[in-house]
C-alpha cells in the first residue's frame, strides 16, 4: 500500500479548506496536484474518501481515516521539529580546554564519539596546565573544560552538574628494573628513598594528599613543567613519580605504573563555566557523555 505524507496532507487540507481549490492555495501547490494526491490515496485504500460536492464532504471511510491522518502528519511534523532543535543545540563550535594527559589519554576517543553522535558540532581543543584550563574557562577563552574535582556548584542552567568522564586513580611511576616494579601495589612510604620527580600540573594537591594520608613527609626532589621531561628523568633513573591512570597511554614501555597506597583518585568532569550560561552546544556534549558514560550525579 503506497501511502505517503503528501497524500495525507492533501486529504486533510481538502477537508479543512472545504474544497480542492482552497486546499491548493493553503498548501501552495496546484489544484491538479491536490486532486492527484487525494485520488492516489483513495486508490491505495481501495475506496472513496471524499464526496466531491460544494463544500467537499468526507465519506464514512474518510471520517474514520481523518483522525489517523492528522496524527500521522503531527508525528511527521514532530520528527522535523526534533531534528531542527537538535541542529540548533548541537551545531557550532566548542572551545574545549584540557590538560596534556587528558588530551592524550581521553580526548581521542571522545572526539571520535562526538564526531559520530554530533557531526554538526566542531570541537577545538586547547591544551594547557590544570591552572590554565580553569583560567581559560573562567575568563571565557574556553567554552568548556575537562577539570579535576570541580566544586559541587559547577552546574549548568538546568541545575544538573557536568558529566563524569572517569574516576582516575593514582599510581607510582617506576623504571621496569626498579625493585618494586613487579608489586601489585606500592605504599608511598616505600618510595621515600627514591627522589620524587614531580610535574606540578594539577596533580600536586593529590600527591600531597596521598602523603598526608600515609603520614609521610612530602619532599619532591625535582619539579618539572613538561610531562616528557618527567618521563625522561624517571627513565634515566633520576627518581620516581606519581601519576594518574589517565597518563598510561603516554608511559613508555621501559616504565611501569603500579597502584600506590594509600589509594587516592580524582574525578575528571566535563563541564561548562560556573558564572555564565552554558552554550547549547556544550550542553549537547555533556548530555552525550552522560548518556554514553553514566556516572553518579554531581
Amino acid at each position: 500500500m503506497g501511502l505517503n505524507l503528501t497524500q495525507l496532507r492533501a486529504f486533510v487540507g481538502v477537508v479543512d479548506a472545504g474544497g480542492f481549490g482552497a486546499a491548493a492555495v493553503e498548501l501552495g501547490v496546484s489544484q491538479s496536484a491536490v486532486s492527484h494526491a487525494v485520488a492516489a490515496l483513495e486508490r491505495a485504500l481501495g475506496d472513496v474518501l471524499l464526496v466531491r460536492s460544494t463544500p467537499v464532504r468526507s465519506t464514512v471511510l474518510g471520517e474514520a481515516v481523518l483522525s489517523h491522518a492528522r496524527a500521522a502528519l503531527a508525528g511527521a511534523d514532530a520528527v522535523v521539529d526534533v531534528a531542527a532543535r537538535h541542529r540548533a543545540t548541537s551545531g557550532g563550535t566548542v572551545r574545549l580546554a584540557a590538560t596534556p594527559t587528558v588530551c592524550q589519554g581521553l580526548l581521542p576517543a571522545l572526539l571520535r564519539e562526538w564526531s559520530e553522535r554530533l557531526p554538526a558540532l566542531q570541537v577545538r581543543v586547547f591544551e594547557g596546565s590544570g591552572e590554565e584550563t580553569e583560567a581559560w574557562l573562567a575568563g571565557a577563552a574556553a567554552d568548556a573544560a575537562i577539570v579535576a574535582d570541580p566544586p559541587p556548584d559547577t552546574v549548568r542552567g538546568d541545575g544538573r552538574g557536568g558529566a563524569l568522564l572517569v574516576t582516575d586513580p593514582f599510581h607510582a611511576l617506576l623504571p621496569q628494573d626498579h625493585p618494586l616494579a613487579g608489586e601489585e601495589s606500592v605504599h608511598v612510604a616505600d618510595l621515600a628513598d627514591d627522589p620524587l620527580v614531580l610535574s606540578p600540573n594539577g596533580c600536586e594537591r593529590h600527591i600531597r594528599t596521598i602523603h598526608r594520608l600515609a603520614g609521610e613527609e612530602y619532599t619532591p626532589a625535582h619539579r618539572v613543567r613538561d610531562l616528557g621531561t618527567l618521563l625522561s628523568m624517571v627513565q634515566a633513573g633520576l627518581g620516581v613519580s606519581i601519576l594518574p591512570e589517565v597518563s598510561r597511554s603516554v608511559v613508555p614501555d621501559d616504565l611501569v605504573l603500579v597502584p600506590v597506597t594509600p589509594h587516592h583518585s580524582r574525578e575528571l568532569v566535563l563541564c561548562g563555566p560556573r558564572d555564565r550560561p552554558w552554550l547549547p552546544a556544550v550542553r549537547a556534549l555533556v548530555d552525550s557523555v552522560a548518556r554514553e558514560h553514566p556516572g553518579p550525579p554531581r
